[in-house]
């Protein structure tokens, strides 16, 4: 259990931790025995390197600037496989740009914004380029790159008239999700939808309507490990797992989880020596699982903490924040920009992204920040739930309640009908605050989602 005490490992010590296969070799052992090597060489070269620089590790900022700003202009031929995933690199860049606190121009904005808007399906959602089938991963990415940018025509662009239709048209009638139109069924669906309904402020019967079973399906996802898999009855993992979790954060519904079971496969999916996340039991860590078990862990304890009415669950991290930072800033950063899944493997803007954003919860899921190095190693907090920015989850949010309800906005915004520093805020704590998805203690006879515009009395 960790504190804001913390502090860095003694490297050498946690050599103890490797892997002994005991002399039965497996596929396993030897890929992980292999992993350990590789990022071992980076973490004595690094011992050798701080006793001359104390200020390491560095996180090399302008380095990883410079790459987001290239890619977003102009990508390589190695992302020609992606085509049908262009809101995606969209979303990675600008969400990797937040965290770093880069800003790109905005007339360069803008001209993202219009892209977007052309992957736009008329009949709603947005698919992965320009004519292409609508899809909700890329409607989920596609909302949060417009909701990061937060210009008027960012959100305007987000037509919730025909996502609501879109929505509907990928429902199952138990309160699942198809990926899109006839397409396969698994809990990021749910999860892609809850979130893009949430920031675009669909209202409370919308949402009643569109999530009514939504969360007792997702709990059917659980494994016997306590994580959740793509669909019941699949293995558990660390994407799966967080769409999970924080789709029930939105909706309410943790009492049909076992979420102490949950809390204890995830915190074990940290590597001993490593210091990073795995996905998957007896899987390698990698980079992105920063972000998606990082993130995880704060929302578990608020959602025990909610379910127990015990809000000093949230108190204290429960996972090592200074072993996720050494992993990510000394063995994931590429030294000409951009980030990676572990040594070895080349830089991407996915894993760019993720792992910059587990670095964020790592720094900032407790009261107090916890910064590995010279406090220029500090980046921005990120959203756990929506992983944007956390103003922006609030700005979107606020601006499509002014639309249905100018009159009552600010009421709406600052009352008792809804508080958004306790719903939305994550301006530091991503374990001391209440999600962007616990709207309402309250629940609903006919749903298992908590309305953000259900009065709290």
């Amino acid at each position: 259990m960790m504190n804001s005490e913390e502090s860095p490992r003694n490297l050498q010590q946690y050599k103890r931790y490797k892997t002994n296969d005991e002399g039965r070799k497996t596929f396993t052992s030897i890929d992980q025995i292999k992993t350990e090597a590789s990022i071992e060489r980076f973490y004595d070269r690094f011992e050798q390197l701080s006793a001359l620089d104390q200020t390491l590790p560095k996180l090399n900022r302008a380095d990883h600037a410079r790459y987001l700003q290239t890619t977003l202009e102009r990508l390589s031929t190695a992302y020609e496989c992606l085509d049908s995933s262009r809101p995606w690199l969209v979303y990675w860049n600008l969400n990797a740009a937040s965290v770093l606190n880069l800003r790109f121009a905005d007339e360069l904005l803008d001209r993202v914004v219009d892209f977007l808007g052309r992957c736009r399906g008329k009949d709603g959602g947005f698919g992965g380029g320009p004519g292409q089938d609508p899809h909700l991963a890329t409607t989920y990415a596609a909302v949060n790159a417009l909701c990061i940018i937060g210009t008027e025509k960012a959100l305007n662009t987000i037509d919730r008239e025909t996502l609501k239709k879109f929505l509907w048209a990928v429902r199952e009638g138990n309160g699942a999700f198809r990926m899109h139109v006839g397409g396969e069924l698994d809990v990021r669906g749910a999860y892609c939808a809850i979130s893009s309904a949430k920031l675009a402020s669909f209202s409370p019967e919308d949402e009643m309507k569109l999530f009514e079973g939504t969360a007792a399906w997702i709990a059917e996802c659980q494994t016997y490990e306590g994580g959740f898999g793509g669909a019941p009855g699949l293995e558990a993992h660390g994407g799966y797992s967080f769409c999970a979790a924080a789709a029930i954060m939105i909706l309410g519904g943790e009492d049909h989880c076992d979420l102490n079971a949950l809390l204890r496969w995830t915190v074990n999916r940290q590597m001993a020596y490593e210091g990073g996340f795995q996905g998957r039991t007896n899987k390698l860590v990698d980079g992105c699982y920063s972000f998606w078990q990082g993130a995880l862990v704060p929302i578990v304890q608020s959602l025990i903490a909610r379910k127990e009415q015990q809000e000093h669950i949230k108190a204290v991290s429960l996972f090592n924040r200074m072993a996720l930072q050494e992993y990510v800033l000394i063995c994931c950063q590429k030294p000409n920009g951009g980030l990676i899944d572990k040594p070895g493997k080349p830089v991407d803007l996915y894993h760019t992204c993720y792992t910059l954003s587990g670095l964020a919860v790592a720094q900032h899921c407790d009261s107090v920040p916890l910064i590995l190095g010279d406090e220029r190693n500090e980046v921005l907090p990120t959203h756990p739930v929506h992983n944007i920015p956390p103003k922006a989850a609030l700005d979107a949010y606020r601006y499509f309640v002014q639309l249905d309800a100018p009159g009552s906005a600010a009421e709406d915004c600052n009352g008792k009908t809804f508080t958004t520093e306790a719903a939305m805020d994550t301006s530091e704590n991503g374990s001391d605050r209440k999600s962007s998805s616990n709207m309402s203690e309250e629940s609903t006879s006919n749903s298992n989602y908590t309305s953000s515009r259900t009065s709290d009395d």
